[in-house]
């Protein structure tokens, strides 16, 4: 277990009107947390630890609630808050994702979208635009072959590399925490691959976006998603303005100009019915983003708020880039002449709606422009309805479905005494008793993502080809970048469970176990320190401690031990991976590389097949059991 240096600092409070020892840990990034009350609610240290572990990570790897609990828990906690751990061997299996380490506009040039290149080719008169339509191998092979001499790749091949980066560090990163808040932040400010414009500046939204500012400070993170292509495109603000810089001519004319008045406002319908008010980012920023649904906030607000955001849109890039009209503007008047640019993102004064607005009580005069906008995100950062909003969101990840609004109150202060600061806010979830309630021990479902990364980082299973993973992670009904709905998956476990969600799960488990997932590779019996099972009943006692740690397993043994004997189970299983392959003949060291050829020999205990099976279904069953879909 890497850790950073933490200090102890003894620090007096006030309890209870008597002044008492304390402590807390500060890291490098001077994050202070206090003695977590886990003792509060009679759980010991190790439960504790298997607590924090199920809620800040991925799951609990084999050993680590003992290295944690020998570590210290706020110490932990701390090192996660300030995410510096190195993670030399994830960042090896990450460099060969080259299409990662791209900027937005290279992504345009090398991964244009299908449409694109197909209207490039037609205009170099390759092919006829009468046959674009077309599925026929010769149409598709001419597009191949441009695309090929013009050092240009398939979108799909982006995608794949950044669902493969995806799955890699959540299962392997050692700042666990820093993933688990990534995927929060990305699921609350939600940008789908559905929607082709913004697709392919996906990648780049997360990387330097989302992470950078996953446990900074709020106000930052909403500015910065505003200002991605990708959330530009994604709610239609990139095209959201105003024709109303037109209207001095009209009134600075003589009224009796009728026939100029004329052309001019002819002029300016056309421009409004061209580009024109866009409300959908304006909605959902007060909506879903800040205030919520209950925020206190009316149609009129989100119009007049619309109206701030207008001319917020993104920097032309690429020859593939949309905007070419706006480059064209830029080198005519020159990038200072009204514009605002910063990296991708470009604001137009002459698309800014000038007129006086008022958004929440809060006057805009209409002559401030870019700084509008950037006013308008930081009052709705810093609103109480914010606080609460956002708070609720987190409480509801980390501690339960329906979190106490005791929590929530304090979390909410927290984040409106601190400037929207994210780290402070965990710390003062983590920090109350009620996370710590036995009411919140393994309350929450794990998401398909989650269940698949937790199995992985349970049997310590080492992965080559992680998009195998994804289609298991799809299968069962999560597909990660692609819901399209700007809410995001919901958090609240009767979304993710069903009859037919079980089942899936439970086919999940039996085809990881069993190896019939390609480019997994773990071994069961170095996950019981060599030791193996005498049957298949001990097995399931031994597996359940290892693979679910400090949790009550009676009832769970109890469930589970009749379908140790079910004669189908294995054919089940094949139904379930819907494999052609051979069957299991060594699942403790079963893989594949990722080309897809025949596993190399591994050198383990030899087992026997039998046993080697049992093991297989054991864990299989353990892996879809009720009780393993909790954290």
């Amino acid at each position: 277990m890497r850790s950073i240096k933490s200090i102890i600092i003894p620090v007096f409070v006030l309890a209870g009107g008597l002044l008492v020892f304390s402590s807390f840990y500060r890291g490098h990034n001077g994050s202070e947390v206090s003695k977590f009350p886990y003792k509060q609610a009679g759980l010991t240290k190790q439960q504790a630890v298997a607590h924090l572990l199920n809620r800040f990570t991925y799951g609990a790897k084999p050993g680590e609630v003992e290295e944690v609990a020998g570590e210290g828990l706020e110490k932990w906690f701390s090192a996660q808050l300030d995410a510096k751990l190195p993670d030399d061997s994830l960042n090896q299996m990450l460099d060969k994702f080259d299409a990662l380490k791209l900027t937005n506009e290279q992504i345009v040039n090398i991964y244009p979208r299908p449409g694109l290149v197909a209207q490039k080719a037609v205009k170099e008169g390759l092919i006829n635009k009468d046959s674009v339509q077309s599925n026929k191998p010769v149409y598709k092979k001419i597009l191949q072959d441009y695309m090929e001499q013009n050092g240009l790749k398939p979108q799909q091949e982006l995608f794949r590399q950044f669902i493969n980066q995806k799955i890699l560090r959540a299962a392997y990163s050692d700042n666990q925490l820093q993933e688990v808040m990534t995927s929060f932040w990305f699921n609350h400010f939600n940008v789908s691959i559905t929607k082709n414009e913004c697709a392919e500046f996906i990648p780049d939204y997360e990387r330097d976006v989302i992470r950078p500012n996953a446990l900074g400070k709020f106000g930052d993170l909403l500015l910065a998603t505003a200002k991605s292509p990708a959330m530009l495109y994604y709610l239609d603000n990139f095209s959201s303005s105003s024709a109303l810089e037109q209207k001095p001519q009209i009134m600075a004319m003589n009224m009796a100009d009728t026939s100029k008045q004329a052309i001019l406002l002819n002029k300016l319908k056309k421009a409004r019915q061209q580009r024109g008010l866009n409300e959908n980012y304006a909605r959902e920023v007060m909506e879903l983003h800040t205030l919520g649904v209950d925020g206190g906030y009316t149609q009129q607000d989100v119009t007049q708020a619309a109206k701030v955001l207008t001319g917020w849109t993104v920097y032309p890039m690429g020859e593939y880039g949309k905007g070419n009209n706006v480059m064209n503007a830029i080198n005519k008047r020159g990038e200072n002449n009204g514009f605002v640019h910063d990296g991708d993102f470009l604001f137009i004064a002459n698309r800014h709606d000038g007129s006086e607005k008022t958004v929440l009580g809060k006057h805009f005069a209409g002559n401030g422009g870019y700084d509008e906008g950037v006013q308008l995100l930081n009052m709705l950062a810093h609103n109480p309805s914010t606080a609460k909003f956002i708070s609720r969101k987190l409480a509801v990840r980390f501690v339960s479905d329906t979190p106490p609004q005791s929590l929530i109150d304090k979390m909410a202060k927290t984040f409106l005494n601190s400037d929207g600061d994210i780290k402070r806010v965990l710390v003062t979830m983590v920090s109350s008793p009620e996370f710590w309630s036995t009411g919140a021990l393994r309350q929450k479902t794990k998401s398909p993502f989650e269940l698949a990364i937790n199995t992985v980082r349970s049997l310590n299973a080492q992965v080559t080809q992680p998009y195998q993973l994804y289609n298991w992670i799809n299968r069962m009904g999560e597909k990660v970048y692609y819901y399209q709905a700007p809410t995001g998956f919901p958090d609240k476990g009767q979304y993710w469970i069903n009859t037919g969600a079980l089942l899936n799960r439970m086919n999940f488990g039996l085809a990881f176990a069993s190896g019939r997932i390609p480019g997994v590779k773990f071994d069961l019996l170095k996950l019981n320190n060599g030791h193996e099972p005498e049957s298949a009943q001990a097995a399931l006692v031994t597996f359940s401690k290892i693979i679910m740690p400090e949790r009550p397993l009676d009832k769970t043994i109890q469930q589970l031990s009749p379908m140790l004997n079910d004669p189908q189970l294995m054919v089940k299983v094949d139904k379930a991976s819907n494999s052609t392959s051979p069957p299991v003949k060594d699942v403790l060291s079963m893989t594949g590389d990722s080309n897809g050829r025949k596993p190399k020999a591994v050198v383990t205990p030899k087992v026997d097949e039998t046993r080697a099976s049992m093991m297989a279904q054991v864990v299989g069953i353990i892996i879809g059991s009720p009780e393993y879909q909790r954290r």
